[in-house]
């Protein structure tokens, strides 16, 4: 059986969610400052930490809609199943 393209696309939009929270965190985590790094001669790079958990809110409610996508996509082919049997 193959996965209809709803599911896929949802399971897609988890999958960009969580690599932009998980990006979202390690900016967070990141200093917000250009000191010199301890073991190495190159600056840290500044990151903006409001533009950061902006980033975070917006990975969240993007997990939130590809849910929503799966939950629609499931509720759908359950009742294409259930209208054939």
């Amino acid at each position: 059986m193959q996965i209809p393209s709803s599911q896929a696309s949802g399971l897609a939009g988890l999958q960009s969610a969580q690599s932009g929270l998980t990006q979202a965190t390690i900016d967070v985590a990141k200093p917000a400052n250009t000191d010199l790094n301890a073991d190495t001669t190159r600056p840290v790079e500044e990151v903006d930490q409001t533009e950061a958990l902006v980033s975070a809110i917006e990975a969240e409610q993007q997990g939130e809609a590809a849910v929503e996508v799966l939950e629609t996509s499931s509720e759908t082919l359950g009742t294409i199943i259930n209208l054939e049997v």
